[in-house]
């Protein structure tokens, strides 16, 4: 596999996660762990159906605690993490502190071997793209960070910084299979269902509706795309991938507007341009580091 058709593969899971709101806000009022554990199932099963004509996917799952550790605190810890930061602080604010993690992805994939250092591109693509979801976020109301609310700041900029080293570290263990994603998944949705039971009151979806977004959810943003999102940071150019997640927040507005969910605004016009220019400073970086590695074969 290319590192293009791997980074192709990895971008399926920024597509899929600009469907989160849509669906998330289509699931009903379900609380937010019930949620995770319902669709994390879902997402866990799905990597599991293969095995049935496959079943040396099942082997995967024979992973040193280092892995299982890794996975389990990358997705279970960053969700937990974001769920108390909308809880303690402003959403607006707590968004924006957690989308630092594509801008991270880039900085700490500097880190790894054979990553030929920090390209200058890259840094300027993420920054920009850092200031398109900035603009966005402006767009929705005015930013107001007050002490109060510091842990939950605390939280959203431990998102970012789980999120980032779960992608980064992904890459160390580049040989552990995608299948181990469906471990991972089955191992968050059963702490979510124990957060659950201990901090919220349960609530069904009401009607077909509610139970196909929830359906949706399991299968899109919070099940294929971890499994994409695996194959690109592993095999991929995972710093395109991380200037490149900043289009998520974007499209997912866009999407949100199309549904009749939010109003069209100019910050969301303005933040697409500063994406796509920043996107396109990035992909001339990787398309010069594609060129060289393949190269050098």
């Amino acid at each position: 596999m290319t590192i293009r058709t791997a980074t192709l593969i990895g971008s399926g899971a920024i597509l899929l996660w600009s469907l989160l709101a849509l669906f998330t806000a289509a699931s009903g009022a379900v609380p937010p762990f019930q949620l995770a554990a319902m669709t994390f199932l879902v997402g866990g099963l799905l990597g599991c159906a293969s095995w049935i004509v496959r079943p040396s996917g099942l082997a995967s799952l024979r992973q040193p605690l280092s892995v299982w550790a890794l996975g389990i605190v990358g997705l279970f810890g960053y969700h937990a993490l974001y769920f108390a930061a909308l809880r303690l602080a402003p959403p607006a604010e707590a968004g924006l502190i957690s989308y630092l993690w594509p801008l991270l992805i880039v900085l700490f994939s500097a880190l790894l071997p054979g990553e030929g250092g920090l390209r200058a591109a890259h840094l300027a693509g993420a920054l920009l793209g850092l200031s398109g979801v900035v603009a966005l976020f402006l767009g929705r109301g005015s930013l107001t960070f007050e002490a109060a609310a510091l842990p939950g700041y605390a939280a959203a900029l431990a998102c970012a910084f789980l999120w980032s080293g779960y992608s980064v570290l992904s890459r160390r263990v580049g040989a552990v299979p995608t299948d181990a994603v469906a471990g991972f998944c089955l191992a968050t949705a059963a702490l979510s269902l124990v957060c659950h039971l201990a901090f919220e009151r349960t609530v069904w979806p009401e009607g077909p509706a509610q139970w196909a977004a929830v359906a949706a959810l399991g299968l899109g943003p919070v099940g294929a795309a971890f499994y994409l999102w695996d194959i690109g940071v592993k095999r991929g150019d995972i710093r395109l991938l991380g200037v490149g997640s900043y289009a998520a927040p974007v499209l997912s507005t866009l999407i949100l507007v199309a549904a009749g969910y939010a109003p069209a605004t100019w910050s969301l016009a303005l933040a697409c341009g500063l994406i796509v220019a920043g996107a396109l400073v990035a992909t001339r970086a990787g398309g010069a580091r594609e060129a060289a590695v393949e190269g050098g074969r």
